[in-house]
């Protein structure tokens, strides 16, 4: 039997990304879990971000910002980078994170993430809370760690992403299957 709760937040396990804004003179880090891809063609996404955050004033001046998948490795450097205040410290200095210059927009991205998406700004929506702020992912920085030399894959499981869900941070584990094998026939049934 289920209990019936008040609707709230208890969509679990999301992303735990870092989020770098800003330009290449004045970035900040502020650590985003309401995210999400919300269309394919065009790609785009979304993040939400309380408006009092300083990194909002930020990503509203610029209009773009770079989403940066988290590891393991980056447990503690996540979690600092949610609930420290650009305001009153340098979170690049305190995580011990890195600077890598942007591409195609003027905010770094983050050197230790295995996978950076530059977004530009498309629309914000003021909900509540929260603002969404959907984006068009205008190019991605893959980690050349996790290339296979041979296929050309990208590798992304080997690179130890975590998620975070209901207050904790949890390391991805083992592959339950791929994409459509629940449906994929037997080659050797005849």
């Amino acid at each position: 039997m289920k209990q019936v709760w008040k609707g709230g937040t208890l969509l679990y396990p999301l992303p735990a990304v870092i989020v770098s804004c800003g330009n290449s003179e004045v970035s900040n880090l502020i650590t985003v879990a309401w995210t999400g891809i919300v269309c394919t063609n065009p790609p785009m996404l979304y993040i939400s971000v309380r408006p009092e955050r300083h990194s909002h004033a930020m990503i509203m001046a610029n209009m773009q910002f770079t989403v940066n998948l988290t590891t393991s490795a980056m447990a503690r450097a996540t979690d600092l980078c949610g609930v420290k205040s650009g305001r009153d410290c340098d979170k690049w200095e305190i995580s011990g994170l890195h600077k890598s210059p942007g591409v195609a927009v003027e905010c770094p991205s983050i050197e230790e993430s295995p996978l950076s998406l530059e977004c530009r700004v498309s629309s914000v929506s003021h909900l509540g809370s929260h603002d969404m702020i959907v984006a068009h992912i205008v190019d991605a920085l893959a980690d050349d760690r996790y290339l296979d030399a041979e296929s050309g894959r990208f590798s992304l499981e080997n690179s130890g992403l975590m998620c975070y869900s209901h207050g904790g941070y949890y390391s991805l584990g083992e592959i339950l299957g791929t994409f459509g094998f629940s449906v994929k026939k037997n080659k050797n049934k005849r």
